[in-house]
C-alpha cells in the first residue's frame, strides 16, 4: 500500500542499524516445496508466498530488474494455470512507461574549498524540472520559518543560495513549498541543521525518483531552485554561523559545483490475464481482480538488526501506532527501549536489508494466483459466466502508476468492466497486528461509494459463510485521516465509475519494514480471505445483470477524495 507521503521525511526508524555491507536474514521457517493444487488452501499460499517474497526477489521494486523477475514468475504461473494473455501484442505483459530521474554523475558541492559528501552532509530533492546552476552563487541566511516576520525580502535572495531554518515539526515538503513560493528567484534553497532527515532522505532519494511518463501534451517547465536538505556541518559552512542564533540576512560563502538531474527509462509492466466466461451473452463483460506486484526494494548500503527492529515496532504498536509511520507522541517513541542484548542471547543478530513485502502485497499477488487456479479448474456452474480479468499492477508503491496506466489504457473495453476487487495486505489481521483483530477480522473499503447493490451483495455472500467475517468499515469513513480509499489501486478504477471493493486485513508493525516476511503470515486467515474474494467475484460473474451504479461518477482526472 502506498505510504503517507507527508511522513516519509519526518520519521526515522529507531532500531539498531549498521552501515556494513547489506546482508539478509535467514527465515526461521524453511520454504515449502511441491506443486500447488486446484483448491484454495493455506498450504498452497505458503508455497507461493515463500517463493515470491524470497530475498532473491530483492523487494520487487518497480522500475528495477527485480520487479521484472517477479512479474515473470506471475506470468509463468498464469500460463501454467491456463489463463489467456491479455497484455500487449498477445503477451501477459502491458508495458508501463516509467521514468527514473536521478542526480547526474558529476553531482558535487563545495564551499570555500572543502567538498561535502553527498547523502551524508546533504541530500538534494528533485522537483521534476530543470534546476538552476549553483556554480559561483553566494549564500544568504533568510531566517527561521518559525518567525516569518523576520524573513528577508524576496529581492535579497535573487540568484542566491538561500539557507533557512525549518520550523520544528513541519512536514519538510510543506516547508519546501512555502519557501519556494516566497523566494522563487533563488538558485537553491537549503533547509539547514537537518542531520537526521539527510540520512532518511538518502534512503528514499539516492536511487532517484520513478514516475509515470505523462502521455499528454507536454508543457516546458522553467528552471527552478535546487532544493537541498543539509546537515549542520554544511549549514555552518554556508553561512558562517549557527542558524539557530544567526541574524536573518547574514551573508555567507560562495558555493561551487552542480546539482542537476537526468531522466532515464525504468522497466515496468503490468501482468494481465483473462479467464474467459462461459455465457456467450455475458462473456464480453469482465469482473476485474487486482493486486500489486511491487514492493519497496532494498535498503542500499544499510542493514537493520531484524529482531531489534521488530521488537521496537511491536512496542510502538502497543502504544497505539497503527504502523511504524504513524503520527504518535514523540515522548512515547522516546520511552521505548529494546534490550538488544537479551534478544541476541536468544540468537545472534540477523542483519537484514531486503524489504520482502510478504504481506504488502505478496499476499495479494499470490492470492490472485490461488483464485485463478481454483477457478480455472472449476466445473459446470462454478465456471464464470462473465469473463474474469486478473491484473497484477506494478508501481503501486510509487504512486499507483500501474493501475493508472491500465485504467487509462485498458486492454479490454473499459465500460465492459462491471466491478473490481482489489486485495492488498490480506495475510495478517490478528489481535497482535491490529486493535480488534482476530481470525474473523477483515477490512472493507469502497463498494458503497458507487454502488449500493455491490455493498449489499458482499454482505450477502459473507452471511452465507459457515463462519462469517466480522467486517470493519471504519476506515471507509468520509475524510478518514488514513485516506486508505485513495492509497491503493482500486482508486484508479473508481475514478472511471467502476464499482470497487478493497479487501485488507490491515496495517501492522511490519508495514514497509524489512520484517514483512513470509514467516509472520497467518496462513489460515489468509486462505479464508482468498476464498471469500473468490466467492464474491464468482457471485458478481454469474449474476444475470451487471452491478448497478447508483452514485455519482467522479471526474477521472480529478484528485481522489475519500
Amino acid at each position: 500500500m502506498i505510504p503517507r507521503q507527508s511522513q516519509l521525511l519526518l520519521l526515522t526508524i529507531a532500531a539498531a542499524c549498521s552501515t556494513a555491507p547489506a546482508t539478509t536474514t535467514t527465515p526461521t521457517t524453511p520454504a515449502p516445496s511441491g506443486a500447488t493444487q486446484p483448491a484454495i488452501s493455506a498450504a498452497d499460499l505458503r508455497t507461493r508466498l515463500y517463493a515470491y517474497a524470497d530475498d532473491s526477489m530483492r523487494g520487487r521494486q518497480a522500475g528495477t530488474p527485480d520487479n521484472i523477475r517477479a512479474t515473470t514468475l506471475i506470468a509463468e504461473q498464469a500460463r501454467r494455470i491456463g489463463l489467456r494473455p491479455a497484455g500487449d501484442n498477445g503477451t501477459f505483459f502491458q508495458d508501463v512507461p516509467l521514468t527514473r530521474r536521478a542526480l547526474t554523475a558529476d553531482a558535487a558541492l563545495s564551499v570555500n574549498g572543502p567538498r561535502y559528501t553527498l547523502w551524508e552532509d546533504y541530500a538534494p530533492i528533485d522537483r521534476g524540472g530543470p534546476s538552476r546552476a549553483i556554480e559561483g552563487a553566494s549564500a544568504v541566511f533568510a531566517g527561521r520559518l518559525a518567525d516569518t516576520a523576520t524573513l528577508v525580502p524576496a529581492a535579497a535572495t535573487v540568484g542566491k543560495v538561500v539557507v533557512v531554518r525549518a520550523k520544528p515539526g513541519t512536514p519538510i515538503f510543506l516547508a519546501m513549498a512555502q519557501v519556494t513560493a516566497r523566494y522563487p528567484q533563488a538558485v537553491a534553497i537549503v533547509f539547514g541543521n537537518q542531520d537526521a532527515i539527510v540520512k532518511l532522505a538518502a534512503q528514499y532519494f539516492e536511487e532517484g525518483q520513478v514516475s509515470l511518463k505523462d502521455d499528454s501534451e507536454q508543457h516546458p517547465v522553467g528552471a527552478q531552485p535546487v532544493l537541498v536538505i543539509a546537515g549542520t556541518k554544511l549549514t555552518n559552512a554556508l553561512v558562517g554561523g549557527d542558524i539557530d542564533t544567526l541574524a536573518p540576512g547574514a551573508r555567507g560563502q560562495s558555493v561551487h559545483g552542480s546539482l542537476s538531474f537526468a531522466e532515464t527509462a525504468a522497466p515496468a509492466r503490468n501482468v494481465v490475464a483473462i479467464l474467459p466466461g462461459t455465457d456467450p451473452a455475458l462473456a464480453g463483460e469482465y469482473v476485474a481482480l487486482g493486486a500489486h506486484s511491487d514492493h519497496i526494494g532494498v535498503s542500499h548500503g544499510k542493514a537493520f538488526d531484524h529482531d531489534s527492529l521488530r521488537a521496537y515496532n511491536q512496542a510502538l504498536h502497543a502504544l497505539g501506532a497503527v504502523d511504524p509511520f504513524s503520527d504518535i507522541d514523540p515522548a512515547k517513541r522516546a520511552s521505548i527501549h529494546v534490550n538488544v542484548d537479551s534478544l541476541h542471547r536468544i540468537r545472534p543478530a540477523r542483519m537484514d536489508s531486503v524489504f520482502n513485502g510478504a504481506d504488502d502485497d505478496g499476499s495479494g499477488s499470490m492470492g490472485l494466483l490461488e483464485v485463478a487456479e481454483a477457478w480455472a479448474n472449476a466445473k459446470g456452474a462454478d465456471r464464470p459466466r462473465r469473463s474474469v480479468i486478473f491484473v497484477w499492477h506494478t508501481a503501486e508503491e510509487l504512486g499507483l502508476f500501474g493501475s493508472e496506466w491500465f485504467t487509462d489504457h485498458p486492454t479490454v473495453p473499459r465500460d465492459s468492466i462491471v466491478a473490481q476487487i482489489n486485495i492488498d495486505m490480506i495475510g495478517r489481521g490478528s489481535a497482535v497486528d491490529i486493535v480488534g483483530g482476530g481470525p474473523r477480522y477483515l477490512e472493507l473499503i469502497g463498494p458503497r461509494r458507487l454502488s449500493t447493490e455491490y455493498a449489499q451483495l458482499i454482505e450477502a455472500v459473507n452471511a452465507k459463510r459457515t463462519t462469517p467475517f466480522r467486517i470493519d468499515y471504519s476506515l471507509d469513513a468520509d475524510n478518514h485521516p488514513e485516506n486508505i480509499y485513495c492509497r491503493s489501486d482500486h482508486a484508479n478504477y473508481a475514478r472511471y465509475g467502476i464499482p470497487v471493493a478493497f479487501f485488507s486485513t490491515g496495517q501492522h508493525s511490519d508495514y514497509h519494514q524489512v520484517t514483512d516476511e513470509p514467516q509472520y503470515i497467518d496462513y489460515d486467515h489468509y486462505a479464508s480471505v482468498v476464498q471469500f474474494v473468490y466467492d464474491v467475484a464468482r457471485t458478481v460473474a454469474n449474476r444475470d445483470q451487471r452491478v448497478i451504479v447508483d452514485k455519482p461518477k467522479p471526474d477521472p482526472k480529478a484528485p481522489c477524495r475519500q
